[in-house]
């Protein structure tokens, strides 16, 4: 295992062993189960190439209203608890009291990416985004707090976790693309990103 610090982020490299991975891919089950995976759409309209449910008290949502939290599935139901091995995980590595009130989850598939974006739709920015990397490598992208400028890339590996506070915070960051089936974990490949988020 391996700490990287990285225009602010602090990249865990190899933080979850193998086993570890599979526990929490079928701690995710039911999750998906009781929430299913949906493809939310942008506010020009279009579709995002990710699909993505949450987990916890709130899940992050977006339509051609904007992003925002959202208290249930868009199909109605509640989103189901966050699954206790992944809340571990954040109180690991942030040493926080505070419960994450959200878990999301975005899956790529073979041609999947996420342009870089700011995570600002929180209430109170003090509290990191811890970020748990699963299945396929994809190649994640760091900018600056402002649009623009120098980036500066990493592979993230099945197991890595980053996270993402102080400087980094409101830094725009984004995935250009995945190695499609470059990890076994997921049987049909693709990755799966859990991002751990306090929204109140």
């Amino acid at each position: 295992m391996a700490r990287l610090r990285l225009r602010g982020f602090e990249i865990h490299k190899g933080y979850l062993d193998l086993p570890t991975q599979r526990a929490l891919i079928d701690a995710l089950r039911p999750v998906l189960k009781a929430a299913p995976l949906f493809s939310p759409r942008v506010a020009g309209g279009g579709e995002m190439s990710v699909r993505m449910t949450s987990s916890g008290q709130f899940g992050w949502y977006s339509d051609a209203a904007g992003y925002r939290y959202i208290d249930t599935h868009p199909k109605g139901q509640a989103w189901p608890a966050i699954p206790e091995p992944i809340v571990s995980i954040w109180h690991q590595l942030t040493g926080l009291e505070r419960q994450p009130e959200c878990c999301l989850l975005n899956y790529y598939g073979e041609d999947a990416k996420m342009g870089l974006h700011q995570d600002k739709d929180e209430a109170d920015f003090s509290y990191p985004v811890v970020s748990v990397s699963l299945g396929d490598d994809g190649l994640f992208r760091m900018g600056n707090q402002t649009r623009g400028g120098k980036t500066e890339s990493i592979w993230l590996s099945s197991g890595d976790v980053v996270v993402m506070g102080g400087e980094a915070r409101l830094s725009y960051h984004g995935v250009d693309r995945i190695r499609y089936k470059s990890s076994r974990l997921l049987p049909k490949g693709g990755r799966i990103n859990l991002t751990l988020r306090v929204v109140t």
